[in-house]
């Protein structure tokens, strides 16, 4: 299992359009890849479950990946919180 913490660094957090690029970007490999905040566990292909977790700027979050491309899934979907998902505030 590969797994990365970071925080939550865009401003409005991640609402929809993020959450869906971060789903478009999880359900591109074969691992299981999960989303971990609040001290709740999120299926990372699903955008429903990744909204319910309320994620705000700040939030702490760690992405853990399980399977033959974890390291890879880890990778994107973190660049992904780190470049603020594109948005420039």
């Amino acid at each position: 299992m590969t797994e990365k913490t970071l925080t939550i660094e865009n401003k409005t957090g991640i609402h929809a359009r993020p959450a869906s690029l971060f789903v478009g970007e999880a359900a591109k490999y074969k691992s299981t890849v999960k989303i971990k905040a609040k001290g709740k566990t999120a299926d990372a292909k699903s955008i429903l479950m990744i909204m319910g977790l309320g994620l705000s700027k700040g939030t702490e979050i760690t992405i853990t990946a399980d399977g033959p491309d974890e390291a890879d899934a880890v990778a994107a979907l973190s660049k992904l919180v780190e470049d603020k998902f594109g948005e420039t505030e």
